[in-house]
């Protein structure tokens, strides 16, 4: 505990070196990381102290992700998110700038990001382009064209203020979550960066209604050319390839062990004459996390009412011991109550349904949710999942799932 107020002592000596009082920008970094390609992604990294520990925050527009295992050494920092594989080791410069790397676990080989950390920046982005030119506010119809010259569809929210810029870009499957940047001249940039996913966009403003010469470099080396047209009617894209129950069928049929070994089925005693929801997710899914944080908190509230949760989880290898470390922070974070199941399958794998739940077409996207009657029926399988990071949608997704849930109570 001594070494880590002192160690703290002496950070605040450092970027407080200059400062004239509290009220100045202070233990804030913009992070740039850079991509294979040399690409920036950025965000911004805000330090407290928090009962004599240090505490730092990843901020994506309204999003706070609070890290706590952060560890010293020497002139070094090393700390990990809460959830997902990804972690960071960081060296103090003299002048309070930060420099290192970002460690992100994949299916295969592990990525190392090239880090910087320029201290007391204000914002992602510099007006370079002075005032904006236009104010973007509102609804887009988005075309993306992917590396194949193959396109697909999605919506874009936006919220500007002056120069402040964020919002959302939703797609069929899910939303990409907490996005912020900045408009300068007739040029946008938005980027978020949340460990699962490292997204930048950037475009050109024709006018306030068209945005063009886009491109969206996503994660690694990603990367998606995209256009938009401002309407404030336009509805979300279609969800194509959604699960069903195969012919023949009526119930699922499956058995896997919790993160303590225990096998667990959804024929146990437990979830007869219940309601059940089955969460198809991954540890690695942003979009996972967001399902999670909003199930736990359902089922504390609604177990009483004959509600159950079950999380199936798809890693992103077959590894026991790496998927249960990895599902566990997940588990720990929300203080899931519900069951929370390893598949011992891939999500990459394209057999995937036919080894966990054959009784299904084939499982495209995740987070899906399964809902259950108190008969054991599948009754209907949802595919979309719209966050908070989405705005309306949130409330739209969480006021249909309320309904759903509900009239299968009543029944």
């Amino acid at each position: 505990m001594k070494q880590g107020i002192l160690f703290f002592i002496w950070l605040l000596s450092i970027v407080f070196a200059n400062a004239q009082d509290e009220k100045q920008l202070n233990n804030n970094w913009r992070i740039v990381l850079e991509r294979q390609d040399r690409k920036q992604v950025i965000f911004q990294l805000q330090q407290q102290k928090e009962k004599d520990k240090i505490v730092l925050y990843v901020i994506n527009g309204a999003e706070k992700i609070r890290i706590t295992d952060v560890k010293e050494m020497g002139d070094s920092l090393f700390f990990a998110l809460p959830t997902f594989e990804a972690s960071f080791r960081v060296k103090m410069l003299a002048d309070g700038d930060l420099s290192g790397t970002y460690i992100k676990g994949t299916v295969s080989k592990t990525q190392y990001w090239q880090l910087h950390g320029y201290r007391n920046m204000p914002g992602r982005f510099d007006a370079t382009m002075g005032s904006a030119k236009y104010t973007i506010s509102g609804k887009w119809d988005v075309t993306i064209t992917r590396a194949n010259g193959t396109t697909r569809k999605a919506v874009a929210e936006f919220e500007q203020e002056g120069n402040k810029l964020t919002g959302t870009f939703l797609t069929p499957s899910a939303d990409y979550r907490y996005l912020e940047g900045i408009v300068t001249g007739d040029s946008l940039k938005l980027s978020s960066f949340d460990g699962d996913n490292a997204r930048l966009f950037e475009a050109r403003i024709g006018n306030t209604n068209t945005i063009s010469g886009g491109v969206f470099y996503n994660g690694y080396s990603g990367k998606e050319a995209w256009v938009a047209q401002k309407n404030d009617t336009v509805s979300l894209p279609v969800t194509i390839g959604a699960p069903s129950l195969r012919e023949g069928f009526s119930k699922l049929n499956f058995t896997f062990k919790d993160l303590s070994g225990k096998p667990v089925s959804i024929n146990d005693a437990r979830y007869k004459n219940k309601v059940v929801i089955i969460q198809l997710m991954g540890s690695w899914c942003a979009n996972c996390l967001d399902e999670t944080k909003f199930l736990s908190d359902y089922y504390q509230h609604n177990h009483a009412r004959g509600v159950e949760v079950i999380a199936l989880a798809y890693e992103l290898t077959t590894e026991r011991e790496r998927s249960k470390k990895s599902i566990e922070k997940f588990q720990k974070l929300f203080n899931v109550q519900y069951p929370m199941l390893i598949t011992g399958v891939a999500a990459s794998d394209e057999q995937k349904t036919e080894k966990t739940l054959p009784q299904l077409t084939p499982i495209r996207s995740f987070p899906t949710t399964i809902f259950i009657d108190k008969k054991g029926r599948v009754r209907e399988i949802q595919t979309s999942f719209y966050g908070p990071g989405s705005g309306e949608y949130y409330t739209a997704y969480k006021n249909k799932f309320y309904k759903t849930i509900d009239d299968l109570l009543n029944e």
